[in-house]
């Protein structure tokens, strides 16, 4: 479980666990991906990425042209294949993998070569547009480590516990990798806020600094079985913990000053493996999955007055306990021209919580006050059923089709309990064109159940944000109409461009909805929509003689709609992304180990909308850095970089209203904040 309440920063990214990287052999090719009927759009062998002296798989998959890794979702059980990652024909059996981490931990010295793939052509469900497959093999014991410190010059203490070290290795048909990892955050702002009233009047300017500092070390471990006759077994085990410590000091100059604490102290562990074996002139797939996370939050606030009232405080306990348990069976086999799978799953999802509010007294002592419905347990029995079938339909066309549906059992105990079971259908059909040698096309239609949030079925209280949830029993999953659509034009020695656009039809759409007379909480509303566009684009500029210069250019943009549930007029899914950019600038010194290079980044999102709030997120420019980088450096990779060099804020805007949204305003919190310029040293090395 992730911290819910980050006030004071318009957004700080906490990572999640990741999973192992499997040590693995080069899958022969009777074990190739079953569905791959025509050849890889693109293959990439070791000598492509020579001239960026890759340490790891990672950095190889980064230089390929207009690719961009998608993460998994955060998806129903396991379901079918959502990152565009494979390694050796084969998706990770994980839950919450994390593909960077998992391809930084196989040595490029491993990497036979790397695939480009459009997914339609795999007998993967779920698999659509470009994917790539990392063909890899262990010899002999390997390593790898990084150390990637990091300062910011004004607000924060310097993060020097960021690292990773793993060890991959085989004895006869059995490979392993053990990794050991701290992913460290050190975050942190500072700045001015002032609070208006309705008529715009300044009646307090407060100096705030914020400190966001936590530590995620985590142990894992993979192991992998090849057998003689087709069998494959993979293990994997993870184990981390987190510490998280959030402080923010906000000094008033007339009303009042305010002190805030936030602790978490998790962990969690995550237990999955596959076997993978001939059945019946086919191949059958056994999967399972046990995660369990544990979350104790604190939170405590005091606020001081300048006119010498008695000094006011509360608190609040929250502990939540997550489990996720899921078996999973898949079974392949080739009828002709075609590939088929039938799959079945099964899915017991549970999250358990308890909360205690307290408010401070005259006396200085807390005590407990009610938090009606943030003590329950919320449990889902889940079976899903799916068949798939796929087959090229002409040399240059392929086609793949699922259906299938899910039975849902959701039950939660407590005052507002309530036992409700779901049926829902779903499935896909894709294909894959490829008119010309240099295009690609794909398109998808799909029929979708979303995830749901468990904690959105709690009442729950955000102190540092001053707000509170009510318990919301009859939240359902939302479905969708998905239509995706690719494009991938290869410019062969200049690059690639890689384009994507996409339509939701969305039912029973999760946003904030009104509970009651004066409650709110997570809800569905009927509808929305959302539709974007992407490009990934990589243009190298060899071709007209700027030997080692390349340029990657990305750009999102998503557009979503949906009636507000108080005012009734269309906006925007609350917080939903609006667009992203990225770019970067590389050259590799021919000749030498040196490269130059600078990046920019910038986003926007749309406003959180409350009934009784509206938080704004302006953004004031982008993050412009810089990085030069030798690639052996006594036989390490180093890259010293600098970022935030146009002086990027963290501007947040909010306003309260006297009842809610529709009526009028209370007071406007406005507040910019700095965190100066951030040094960056990554060290990486092989042994």
């Amino acid at each position: 479980m992730k911290i819910r309440y980050l006030a004071s920063v318009a957004a700080i990214a906490l990572a999640g666990m990741p999973t192992i990287a499997w040590a693995q052999d080069a899958a022969p090719a009777a074990l190739a991906p079953a569905g791959q009927t025509t050849t890889p759009l693109r293959s990439f062998d070791p000598a492509y990425f020579a001239q960026f002296a890759p340490r790891t798989a990672l950095d190889m998959v980064r230089q390929i042209p207009g690719f961009s890794i998608a993460e998994g979702e955060d998806r129903r059980g396991l379901g079918q294949v959502s990152s565009n990652v494979l390694i050796n024909g084969e998706r990770f059996s994980g839950k919450s993998n994390d593909v960077v981490s998992e391809l930084g931990r196989i040595g490029a010295a491993n990497v036979i070569r790397i695939e480009l793939i459009d997914g339609a052509t795999l007998n993967l469900p779920g698999l659509t547009g470009q994917v790539v497959n990392i063909v890899s093999k262990v010899d002999s014991l390997t390593g790898q480590f990084r150390w990637s410190p990091r300062v910011r010059f004004r607000r924060t203490d310097p993060q020097v516990l960021n690292g990773e070290v793993s060890v991959s290795g085989k004895a006869g048909k059995i490979a392993y990798t053990l990794s050991l990892a701290n992913d460290s955050f050190r975050n942190g702002n500072a700045g001015t806020e002032r609070v208006l009233d309705a008529a715009g009047n300044v009646t307090d300017r407060r100096y705030e600094e914020l400190y966001v500092n936590g530590d995620e070390p985590r142990i894992a471990a993979g192991i992998k079985y090849t057998g003689g006759t087709g069998q494959i077994g993979n293990l994997n085990l993870a184990y981390q913990r987190r510490w998280v410590r959030i402080t923010e000091d906000s000094d008033g100059e007339v009303v009042r000053d305010r002190d805030y604490l936030e602790t978490e102290k998790e962990y969690n562990y995550e237990i999955g493996g596959d076997y993978l074996f001939p059945l019946w002139g086919g191949n059958l797939k056994l999967i399972g999955l046990r995660r369990f996370e544990h979350s104790p939050f604190f939170t405590r606030i005091f606020l001081d007055f300048e006119d010498r009232r008695p000094r006011e405080g509360n608190s609040l306990a929250t502990r939540i306990d997550e489990t996720e348990t899921i078996a999973r069976a898949e079974y392949g086999w080739k009828a002709g021209k075609a590939d088929w799978q039938f799959s079945l799953e099964g899915a017991i999802n549970k999250l358990d919580t308890d909360a205690e509010l307290k408010l401070l007294d005259t006396a200085g002592r807390f005590n407990p006050v009610p938090l009606p419905g943030s003590d329950a347990t919320v449990e889902e029995k889940r079976a899903e059923i799916g068949l798939s079938y796929g087959r090229p339909l002409a040399s240059n066309l392929t086609l793949q089709t699922s259906i299938g549906g899910e039975y849902s059992q959701i039950v939660q105990s407590g005052p507002n309990g309530l036992t409700r079971s779901f049926i829902r259908p779903k499935g896909f059909v894709s294909l894959a064109w490829k008119p010309v040698k240099s295009l690609d096309l794909s398109l998808r239609l799909q029929r979708d159940v979303g995830q749901l949030n468990f904690f959105d079925f709690v009442a729950s209280a955000d102190l540092g944000a001053e707000n509170q949830n009510s318990g919301n029993p009859d939240l359902v999953p939302q479905q969708s109409w998905n239509v995706d659509f690719q494009a991938t034009q290869n410019l062969g020695a200049l690059g690639s461009i890689n384009a994507k656009a996409f339509v939701n039809f969305v039912e029973d759409i999760v946003d904030q909805v009104p509970i009651g007379a004066t409650g709110e909480a997570p809800g569905n509303i009927d509808s929305a929509t959302i539709w974007g566009f992407s490009i990934d684009s990589t243009f190298k500029m060899d071709v007209i003689g700027w030997t080692g210069v390349r340029f990657d250019i990305d750009y999102t943009y998503r557009k979503s709609s949906l009636p507000d549930p108080l005012t009734g007029i269309r906006r925007r899914i609350s917080g939903d992304l609006i667009h992203e950019f990225s770019a970067e600038f590389r050259y590799d010194i021919p000749g030498g180990n040196w490269a130059v290079g600078a990046n920019y980044f910038d986003f926007s999102q749309a406003d959180e909308v409350r009934l009784s709030q509206l938080a704004e997120f302006p953004i004031d420019g982008g993050d412009l850095g810089f990085y030069v980088e030798n690639k052996d450096v006594r036989g390490l990779t180093v890259r010293l970089g600098l970022s935030n060099l146009i002086g990027t804020n963290e501007a947040f805007r909010r306003t309260f209203y006297v009842a809610r949204r529709d009526g009028p305003v209370a007071f406007v919190e406005d507040r910019d904040r700095f965190f100066g310029p951030v040094v960056r040293l990554d060290i990486n090395g092989s042994f």
